[in-house]
């Protein structure tokens, strides 16, 4: 018999996706899981969801779900992440831009829901020189140690114009951009993406094709608040600054990149977050696998499994398991000429990791 490919990790399944292909997920610290549906092609029903008794229900409620064209801001459009924030409340990242289009007027918003009450509590929405018309809101960060009231951090993951970094003050809804069209937050001009044996590019219906490329994608903070680790999704590299230095407007965005680490190659990443005790937890979605990256730089895998077919989205709930997305997102039809390859379920897994989430406040 021939040797074959090792893989480890102790993955279960939590549950299985039979309809829209999901992106993000989070775990509440009472233990609550909500999953996220951006409209980019499937039918999509309600754009988050919590699971509930072993199926999906609309969060908070299918009528918030539902677009009105009277008033976007109140309505959910096309939602890229759900956050968890430890604190009674799920954050809201709507990108307002279905099928990656420009994003709605109005549309592209923050959304604090309140996990008591399942109301929504506030909104934040942005103005034109923060949310560009090549902006894909991603993914989002939150420290309630700093101000008045906290600050969030967005990634721009663009993939026609300037990645960046959001900030936003909770306190007044200020906002602006960091690292603007910076090395650190944009596409590697030279990786060429490879999963399942294959280029990953865009293969477009009419036989044109074309790089894949998008900016900074992957977040994740420090259990202290004061560094914010970052990824672009088409680059092996992993970078962190420091978040006082982000939110520092005196800093010029010409010198900020000289307060951005190199970590080196972690591999080819979507999703990030960190535990407890400052681990990062990173997928690598051109080999299914699951790293882990220590304070001191070390990284190991701590996951390798077929199953793991594009890992999206992490978070760490309260049972000290790492939950992850896997919604074979590469073998959607924009990369196969028109032709969708992904074969459902798509899936929710997770692995014990015997560590607790980084702390917010």
């Amino acid at each position: 018999m021939l040797p074959i490919e090792k893989y480890f990790g102790n993955l279960e399944l939590v549950y299985t996706f039979y309809g829209a292909m999901p992106t993000g997920v989070s775990v509440s610290e009472t233990g609550r899981i909500f999953v996220c549906f951006p409209k980019w092609g499937d039918d999509v029903r309600f754009t988050v969801a919590e699971i509930v008794d072993g199926h999906l229900q609309p969060y908070p409620n299918l009528a918030t779900n539902s677009i009105n064209p009277s008033d976007r801001t109140k309505s959910f459009i096309s939602v890229q992440s759900v956050i968890a924030d430890g604190r009674g409340t799920l954050w809201v990242l709507d990108t307002g831009a279905p099928n990656f289009s420009e994003p709605i007027k109005g549309g592209a918003k923050l959304v604090a829901v309140d996990l008591i009450t399942n109301t929504i509590r506030k909104i934040y929405t942005f103005d034109e020189e923060v949310v560009l018309p090549t902006t894909y809101l991603n993914d989002v960060r939150f420290d309630f140690r700093v101000g008045t009231s906290g600050y969030a951090y967005i990634t721009d993951s663009s993939s026609r114009g300037p990645g960046a970094i959001i900030v936003v003050n909770l306190e007044n809804g200020n906002a602006f951009r960091r690292l603007n069209g910076a090395h650190s937050t944009s596409p590697d001009p030279y990786f060429l993406p490879k999963v399942e044996g294959e280029i990953l590019m865009n293969r477009n219906r009419d036989g044109s094709t074309s790089p894949f490329r998008l900016a900074s994608d992957g977040l994740a903070i420090s259990p202290d608040g004061k560094m914010i680790f970052f990824c672009p999704l088409t680059s092996r590299q992993l970078y962190s600054i420091s978040a006082e230095a982000l939110r520092d407007r005196t800093i010029p965005d010409s010198e900020l990149s000289y307060h951005v680490k190199y970590w080196g190659e972690k591999g080819a990443s979507d999703g990030m977050i960190t535990d407890a005790k400052g681990n990062v937890y990173a997928g690598d979605y051109e080999n299914d696998s699951i790293r882990k990256i220590w304070p001191n730089g070390i990284m190991e895998t701590i996951a390798h499994d077929p199953k793991i077919l594009w890992p999206d989205t992490f978070s760490i709930g309260p049972d000290r398991h790492l939950y992850v997305i896997v919604n074979q997102l590469h073998r959607q039809a924009r990369f196969h000429y028109g032709k969708d390859l992904r074969q459902k379920p798509y899936s929710l897994l997770r692995i014990k990791i015997d560590e607790l989430p980084a702390p917010t406040c």
